[in-house]
């Protein structure tokens, strides 16, 4: 996200640094807040509802692109977003919303506050059900079984200083 605070941006990188390094050497990658994902209905006429961006997402096997330009992700396994909030409600409703919707492949969903130390998780059972879980104060540890990683709060909250 363009314009993001301190605590925004240090925890983005906080989590990229550390998915990063837990998924070397394996068949999943990181991406960077640059890569488009699909968010809607594909229609070679409009471009418009057809992606969004993430604070971070991860790929596992090959990844598939839109078209030849490979710029908009149709598979990513785990979406990361770092609250804002001018984002907030937005990230928390109809992008997850859209995302579980047209990304068969997305069975991870990360919210990370920038206001205290908590990761929040949805988990995509196989019965399409979402699973919640919150993991709160920098004694914590959010683990992902899905993708194998888990991320310590103390990582992921590195040089954060919450307001009191």
């Amino acid at each position: 996200m363009a314009g993001e605070s301190l605590a925004h941006s240090t925890i983005n990188a906080n989590i990229i640094i550390s998915l990063g390094s837990q998924l070397r050497g394996k068949p999943c990658r990181v991406l960077s807040p640059n890569m488009k994902i699909r968010s809607g209905a594909m229609d070679d006429r409009s471009m418009k509802g057809l992606f969004s961006y993430a604070d971070a997402s991860v790929v596992c096997d090959e990844p598939r692109f839109y078209d030849k330009q490979q710029d908009v992700l149709l598979n990513p396994k785990l979406i990361v977003e770092v609250l804002s909030p001018s984002t907030e409600a937005f990230d928390r409703g109809d992008k997850f919303l859209r995302y579980s919707a047209y990304l068969d492949s997305f069975t991870d969903y990360v919210l990370a506050s920038t206001v205290a130390p908590r990761l929040e998780h949805f988990a995509r059972e196989a019965t399409n059900r979402w699973v919640y879980t919150c993991v709160e104060g920098l004694d914590g540890c959010l683990i992902l079984p899905n993708l194998g990683v888990s991320l310590t709060l103390t990582e992921v909250f590195a040089r954060v200083i919450f307001a009191t």
